[in-house]
């Protein structure tokens, strides 16, 4: 069944250290049209394509499947209890917010026929995050092959102490080739630990840039004595990453503590500023060493005041740290995927960013579940945000891609994919 909506409300964005600035109504936007593409899924989480349309897609706790353009649907590497894949890896697991996350298909598929994953494994205790390259078959039948190509992103463990979040917690997950130099990126969650973020040799809070190979790509940047894989450190959560058409810049979307998704232009070797230890910035002591949920940041104190004690950037302690361009008008509302939409079909939308919300709403801030549309400035310092009026109904964002049709692909934690396209 098809709906379509005009979109349209614009409100105004605080963003990091620039003034707020009011936004005129979004012109020349596009309509959309919605169509149910899967439904009765189970927590998809990503997609990828090739350009004909065959569709990859993962499920948190089941593995990884693909779509034909026909419409067949065949079950490729399954987790861990999983049923009627045909290749089951039984290490692999979900709990939490873990599980099998990303996919990525190779530039080079045509050649090497490889797709890329990011699931957690109990192949290193207590358990760890890897990304896997698997060889898909002709048929698209079945995967073989199977490479770990990184095997020490950190996961959090059930032994964890930390009174906020269970195991699995903060565990980043989205892969992405960039168009410009070839390289995969990864984006890695801090897991509820104080000192992962701005580690040197953990590969928690970061971005990572490696090759097919899972090698460090070159010129990444990060400081002297850093894992050279690392591309960009000072992380919270990033649950999405994108480039920006034309100079192929990379931007991550991420969740903030309870204050403050973030939007952020990624340079090499920057930090992102996020360092949740105690006796950094002047506070205290903190439960399990992680002052990410420090106590004065929850209740119903003011967003502006809870950013102030806890940045997400914390430009005071790191006045060189990437700013961002845009901060949820300071709410954290589980700022999820993005990609920036392309193509004379997206009118006015044409080269902008669209991100989706998955927030649930806690301690006061409203829920989130929406797409919104970012003008970000050339500088990457600030944008402006145009919220769209959903041709369905309001969901928990996990995923956004735009296919090789044009048209945008949403997932959602009700269980579907679906497909908005632009009128």
């Amino acid at each position: 069944m098809k709906h379509l909506l005009p979109l349209a409300g614009v409100s105004l964005a605080l963003v990091g250290c620039a003034t707020q600035t009011a936004v005129a109504p979004a012109t020349n936007a596009p309509a959309l049209t919605h169509t149910a593409v899967l439904t009765k899924l189970d927590s998809p989480w990503d997609m990828a394509f090739l350009s004909d349309g065959t569709m990859f897609f993962t499920e948190k706790c089941l593995g990884l499947s693909v779509r034909q353009p026909s419409g067949r649907v065949t079950k490729l590497l399954g987790m861990k209890d999983a049923k009627g894949y045909a290749v089951p890896a039984n290490d692999l697991f979900c709990e939490g917010q873990a599980g099998m996350a990303g996919v990525a298909v190779d530039p080079n598929f045509a050649a090497n026929r490889f797709v890329y994953v990011y699931s957690s494994s109990t192949l290193s205790a207590p358990g760890s995050n890897r990304v896997i390259r698997l060889r898909v078959g002709e048929g698209l039948d079945t995967v073989s092959a199977r490479t770990d190509i990184v095997t020490d992103i950190p996961y959090k463990p059930a032994a964890s102490n930390h009174p906020f979040g269970g195991p699995g917690a903060h565990n980043g997950g989205r892969i992405r080739f960039s168009p410009g130099d070839g390289f995969l990126y990864v984006t890695t969650g801090d897991i509820h630990s104080g000192v992962a973020p701005q580690s040197p040799t953990m590969l928690g809070g970061k971005v990572l840039r490696i090759d097919r190979d899972g090698k460090a790509a070159p010129n990444n940047g990060a400081p002297a004595g850093f894992d050279a894989r690392v591309y960009t450190y000072g992380h919270r959560n990033p649950q999405g990453i994108a480039f920006r058409p034309g100079t192929n810049q990379p931007f991550t979307s991420e969740n903030g503590p309870w204050h403050s998704d973030e939007v952020t232009a990624l340079r090499p070797g920057g930090n992102a500023g996020w360092d949740p230890r105690p006796n950094v910035g002047g506070r205290g002591a903190c439960p399990d060493n992680y002052c990410g949920y420090s106590p004065n940041q929850m209740g119903a104190m003011d967003p502006k005041e809870r950013a102030a004690f806890m940045p997400m950037t914390d430009l005071k302690t790191y006045p060189n740290a990437m700013k961002p361009a845009w901060n949820n008008e300071g709410l954290s509302q589980g700022m999820f995927g993005s990609t920036f939409l392309t193509g004379a079909q997206w009118k006015g939308w044409n080269g902008k960013l669209v991100v989706g919300m998955s927030g649930i709403g806690i301690h006061g801030t409203p829920v989130g579940n929406r797409l919104d549309i970012l003008d970000i400035a050339t500088d990457g310092q600030s944008a402006t945000r145009t919220t769209v009026t959903l041709p369905m109904p309001a969901a928990r964002f996990r995923s956004v891609v735009q296919g090789p049709d044009g048209n945008l692909y949403v997932a959602t934690d009700e269980g579907g994919i679906s497909r908005l396209a632009p009128n």
